[in-house]
């Protein structure tokens, strides 16, 4: 398995991210951060009630700050693998935001991104939008079901010019638009195979599927 000690996992929502980081986290013996789901104002971002999208980010950002500042990722001698990085919450951001709320948001980014180190490896898993709906709808969570396909794609658009510049960890790029790691047994486990050999820079993954 990799020698990264902390490995996160990025990508479009409902694309497999807390799937695969609980299943490699059990390989490789190592603790769990996972991103937190729970935000007071997200049913009124979904409705696009006013400011919601500020209140939205706002609470997501000192949420994840918090947990990775606590998490001590500069010295755990135990192996971590998180389903998120921390820039996530600027890259949602800059999709959902006014030029004036990123302002104020960009401020406070800036200040808490100073604190939070860079993993070791990052595994970004991408899908098309019309797999991720279709995972969205398997999903059933109510709230979700209002996330307009417009929106699908501007999300996955994002994650693939965020990461196309990202270059703070080395990237397994992972096609998961025909696999299905939830699912599947054997998609879980021949992504597990590949990510026992080193990963330098960008590198890419086609998995074969089941």
């Amino acid at each position: 398995m990799s020698a990264a000690r902390y490995i996160a996992i990025e990508g479009p929502l409902r694309v497999g991210k807390s799937s695969l980081a609980k299943a490699l986290a059990a390989r490789i013996h190592a603790r769990t951060i996972l991103d937190t789901e729970q935000n007071p104002h997200l049913e009124d971002f979904y409705k696009n009630a006013s400011g919601a999208a500020f209140r939205t980010q706002m609470h997501f950002l000192f949420e994840r700050f918090k947990q990775l500042s606590r998490a001590g990722l500069e010295h755990s001698h135990t192996p971590v693998v998180a389903d998120y990085i921390f820039e996530k919450d600027k890259l949602f951001a800059y999709l959902n935001l006014t030029d004036e709320e990123a302002s104020i948001y960009d401020g406070y980014y800036q200040y808490f991104h100073e604190s939070v180190p860079a993993p070791d490896l990052v595994i970004y898993l991408k899908a098309s939008p019309e797999v991720l709906r279709e995972r969205i709808a398997r999903k059933a969570v109510s709230a979700e079901a209002k996330i307009s396909s417009d929106y699908l794609q501007e999300t996955v658009r994002a994650y693939e010019h965020f990461f196309s510049h990202y270059r703070a960890a080395d990237v397994l790029v992972v096609d998961t638009t025909k696999v299905d790691f939830v699912q599947n047994p054997a998609d879980l486990e021949e992504l597990l195979q590949e990510l026992s050999r080193p990963v330098h820079g960008t590198q890419y993954f086609l998995p074969l599927g089941s």
